[in-house]
């Protein structure tokens, strides 16, 4: 089982550049959150989850620099999906077996680029990427779930 990760595109703005999980606001023709991260999946990975269910949601994330309030979704798919990620959005996928995630370790990492270049965060390093901020905190949560039910 793998998670998919994405390193969005640079541009002017709070997130440009950063590993994350693939995401976005809600629009007025998603009836739920599910809702926005199932389309944000097809936006940005160009993969179509229409019929699957949310096993769970994980805690709310607020983050201060967008004024953003995510809502991260578990899900599963029983195909192995054909990714085709939006070049305008999407810089390259990541995937990540949820055995190398639940082995990865919090650690402290400077920023080098980026509005927050020097600053020090924890995160996790992942083939000389860094995750940090609330992918990490998300990513946290969930690997506590996956350890309780190993």
């Amino acid at each position: 089982m793998y998670l998919s990760l994405i390193k969005r595109t640079s541009y002017v703005g709070h997130h440009s550049g950063q590993i994350c999980l693939p995401g976005g606001k809600p629009k007025k023709l998603d009836k739920s959150l599910f809702g926005t991260a199932l389309r944000e999946c097809n936006e940005e990975l160009g993969i179509f989850l229409k019929h699957t269910k949310a096993l769970s949601s994980l805690s709310p994330v607020y983050i201060p620099p967008s004024n953003f309030l995510v809502t991260p979704f578990v899900i599963i798919d029983s195909n192995s999906p054909l990714f085709n990620p939006d070049p305008r959005e999407v810089d390259f996928q990541i995937e990540i077996s949820l055995n190398e995630l639940i082995r990865l370790k919090v650690k402290q990492s400077v920023l080098n680029k980026g509005e927050f270049k020097g600053l020090s965060v924890p995160c996790y390093c992942y083939k000389n990427h860094i995750i940090w901020g609330a992918t990490a905190m998300i990513l946290s949560e969930f690997k506590m779930i996956l350890g309780s039910t190993l």
